[in-house]
């Protein structure tokens, strides 16, 4: 058998994190971030969210 490895960054592209911001809780942010997501990625711009504890954290990422 020939078993051929390929390497994940090759197949999704790079991604780096540019900047993290912590904010309070809004359940709005989620909506924020999806049309951020949906009106950038052509920029090569990702955005997160996640929440740790009380705060909720944005990240920005560079897609290429």
């Amino acid at each position: 058998m020939d078993h051929q490895q390929t390497n994940s960054s090759d197949c999704r592209g790079k991604i780096e994190l540019i900047a993290t911001k912590r904010v309070s809780v809004n359940g709005e942010l989620y909506k924020v971030i999806d049309f951020l997501n949906k009106n950038l990625k052509e920029r090569g711009l990702m955005f997160g969210l996640t929440k740790k504890e009380d705060k909720m954290v944005i990240s920005v990422y560079e897609v290429e």
